[in-house]
């Protein structure tokens, strides 16, 4: 069940329409999950500062089971996420940041229980 949340200092009416549903579909493709168990999140309109700059930028958190815990897992997803984001965005590569964090199923509450048990 992975869990996108973009942040971005960007106003929403930069942003492209439907682009909380492209993250979801690039996000099951990336990351071999289903589109159906990601959830996605998108604010913008942040006051935010990425390495020392106010510039227009974006911060990705990607957390899921068992497909982000390792560099070399996450160095390819992370290339893939940089290509839907630079697109999307129209941001340079080093206006954007993007932080890994992997999930144990016990970690997610679901229908009155948790992962380990559905």
């Amino acid at each position: 069940m992975p869990f996108v949340e973009l942040d971005t200092s960007l106003p929403a009416e930069r942003l492209p329409p439907g682009l909380a549903q492209t993250l979801c579909t690039a996000t099951a493709d990336i990351l071999g999950k289903p589109a159906e168990r990601v959830n996605v999140t998108v604010r913008s309109g942040l006051p935010m500062v990425l390495s020392g700059s106010a510039e227009p930028c974006a911060q990705l958190v990607v957390s899921s089971i068992g497909v982000v815990g390792t560099a070399e897992q996450n160095q390819q997803h992370s290339a893939r996420f940089f290509d839907v984001l630079t697109a999307q965005l129209g941001l340079g590569l080093d206006r954007i940041v993007i932080r890994f964090y992997p999930l144990e199923p016990w970690q997610i509450g679901k229908n009155r229980t948790v992962m380990t048990f559905l």
